[in-house]
C-alpha cells in the first residue's frame, strides 16, 4: 500500500479522495486548516464501515490480476496547515515529521472569491494566488525528495476556469492557469514523477454554494458532479499501470458544455 498526502482534504473533493485511498488500504497523511475537522475526517475514513474487502490488483499491463482480501482500511494522521502562508510551511512540515517516500501528493486545497478586475484589489488577487498556487508550488518543492525517493504521483486538482477565464473570475482562474502551468513545468522536469492536472467543472460542494452566492443564483446541488464521482477519476489516474501517466483529466458535470 501507498503513503498520500491530500491537502484541503476537510473539502468536498479531497474528502472523498481520502475515502477512496482509506477503503483501498493506504496510509493518508491529511492536511488542512482545523484540527477538529480533521481528526473528524480522520476517525471517519479509518473505522471499520470503510474496510473494503476486496481489492482487484492489475498487473502491469493493466490486464485484471489476483484479488486480494483486506480486512482494515488504511490508517490517517493529520497535519495543519495554512496555505495562506507558504513562507511557513517549510517549518510546519520539519515539525510533522514526515516520511522519507512518499507515493502521492494530491493538491485539492483551494479558495474561490469572485470579482470584476475594476473591482479587485491587490488583497484578493494575493489571497487566491497564495492558496491556489504558490502554497501548491512550495508544497511540492518541499516533498520533491520523498516522491523522487518512491517514484511517486502528483495530482493538482485544478478546475475548468485553468482552461478558460469568464467574467469576473479573472484573480481565480489567473491562479489555476498558473497551477496548470506549474504541473507543466514539473512533468517535463522529473521524469521519474508522474504528473496529472484535474479539471473539474461545477461540483456540489460548500465552494460551489460559495460561488452560487456570489453570483446571486440559487443553489442546487444535483446540477453538478458529485465529489466522489471526481474522486473516483482521480484515483483511477493513480492507479493507472506504471508504464504510463493520465497527464490531463476533465470531469465535467453531464449534459454541461462548459462550466
Amino acid at each position: 500500500m501507498g503513503m498520500y498526502l491530500i491537502t484541503g482534504a476537510t473539502g468536498g473533493i479531497g474528502a472523498a479522495v481520502a475515502g477512496l485511498l482509506a477503503e483501498r488500504g493506504h496510509e493518508l497523511i491529511l492536511a488542512g486548516r482545523s484540527p477538529d475537522r480533521l481528526a473528524a475526517l480522520s476517525g471517519r475514513i479509518t473505522s471499520g464501515t470503510h474496510a473494503r474487502t476486496q481489492v482487484l490488483v492489475r498487473e502491469r499491463n493493466g490486464e485484471p490480476g489476483a484479488v486480494r482480501t483486506t480486512t482494515s482500511p488504511g490508517t490517517a494522521r493529520t497535519i495543519t496547515l495554512d496555505l495562506n502562508e507558504p513562507r511557513r510551511l517549510e517549518a510546519a512540515l520539519a515539525e510533522a515529521g514526515l516520511p522519507d517516500r512518499l507515493d502521492g501528493v494530491i493538491h485539492s486545497a483551494g479558495v474561490v472569491d469572485l470579482g470584476a478586475v475594476a473591482e479587485q484589489d491587490a488583497d484578493h488577487w494575493i489571497d487566491q494566488l497564495m492558496v491556489n498556487l504558490v502554497s501548491a508550488a512550495e508544497l511540492t518543492r518541499l516533498l520533491l525528495p520523498a516522491l523522487r525517493a518512491a517514484e511517486g504521483h502528483v495530482v493538482f486538482v485544478n478546475s475548468t476556469a485553468g482552461l478558460r477565464a469568464n467574467p469576473k473570475w479573472s484573480a481565480y482562474a489567473a491562479s489555476k492557469f498558473g497551477l496548470r502551468a506549474l504541473a507543466d513545468s514539473l512533468r517535463a522536469e522529473e521524469p521519474s514523477i508522474r504528473v496529472t492536472t484535474l479539471y473539474p467543472g461545477r461540483t456540489s460542494t460548500e465552494m460551489q454554494r460559495k460561488v452560487h452566492a456570489q453570483e446571486g443564483r440559487v443553489y442546487d446541488e444535483d446540477a453538478f458532479t458529485d465529489p466522489a464521482t471526481v474522486a473516483r477519476a482521480l484515483v483511477a489516474a493513480l492507479e493507472t499501470p506504471a508504464d504510463a501517466v493520465v497527464s490531463e483529466l476533465t470531469v465535467r458535470p453531464r449534459g454541461r458544455q462548459r462550466s
